[in-house]
């Protein structure tokens, strides 16, 4: 996968190139600081992917973004340090958001759903259906009952997203993330709201800012009397201590 990286701080520029140094298949062919030479580089690199910083001088990543045309746009994983950004986010579809300081597993994890959103669309223009057909599919989408689900804003309006879609959610400030196999969708919720809603759906708390599907966990690593869980698309999800004994017992762990 051919990556384009655009910050206007050149240490995070060097951050993300490192990051990216461990991360299979994937090429940075180029950089830019700020969205008037990012626009430039997309015409001449034609990347698969865009991580694109919203705040910039000039041109910021959100216009930036709007400016592509949606037929040849690539994906686009969007970088901030400031939430209150994230209304404007609804605007475009993106694949990821990522809060700075950038993680890696959040970035790889971000990178495979960006990864599978290309091929989706791949695979929807040969079918000769809209991506948002086959991602519904893939999410197996079903009723519209309040219980099953979110509607979150999008560009158009809303978008349902199915709860059994859901393999994680980490909250990010003022908003909350909910991640599923082909993207993340941002909406404005407290934890304690969504764990009153989320009660009997298998999404679990296991930290005062994150909720896991148990059967998403691939691996549990111990450090002291810390638990780290490693989900089956790479993300590292903190286990809060008061939270321990109760997941441990749900994943049969010893």
């Amino acid at each position: 996968m051919r990556v384009l990286v655009v910050d206007d701080e050149a240490l995070a520029l060097d951050r993300l190139r490192t990051l990216f140094a461990d991360i299979d298949e994937v090429d940075v062919v180029g950089q830019a600081t700020d969205g008037d030479m990012a626009l430039e580089q997309i015409e001449k690199l034609q990347p698969d992917l865009v991580i694109l910083d919203i705040q910039m001088p000039g041109r910021n990543g959100l216009r930036t973004a709007a400016a592509l045309e949606p037929e040849r746009r690539p994906e686009i994983i969007f970088v901030t340090a400031h939430e209150h950004y994230a209304p404007d986010a609804f605007e475009v579809d993106a694949a990821d958001y990522l809060l700075k300081p950038v993680r890696f597993d959040r970035l790889r994890q971000a990178v495979t759903r960006a990864k599978r959103r290309r091929e989706l669309r791949e695979h929807a223009e040969r079918s000769g259906k809209l991506l948002e057909e086959v991602e519904n599919l893939r999410a197996k989408n079903g009723g519209r009952g309040d219980d099953e689900g979110f509607w979150v804003p999008e560009r158009h309006g809303h978008r349902w997203v199915p709860i059994l879609a859901i393999g994680w959610i980490e909250a990010a400030r003022d908003y909350v993330l909910l991640h599923t196999d082909t993207r993340s969708h941002m909406l404005r919720a407290t934890m304690s709201a969504l764990e009153e809603k989320l009660d009997g759906t298998g999404l679990m708390r296991v930290h005062r800012s994150a909720f896991v599907r148990p059967e998403k966990v691939a691996e549990v690593r111990r450090a002291n009397r810390s638990l780290t869980l490693v989900l089956d698309d790479g993300a590292h999800v903190q286990v809060g201590p008061s939270y321990i004994d109760t997941l441990t017992e749900k994943l049969g762990l010893p």
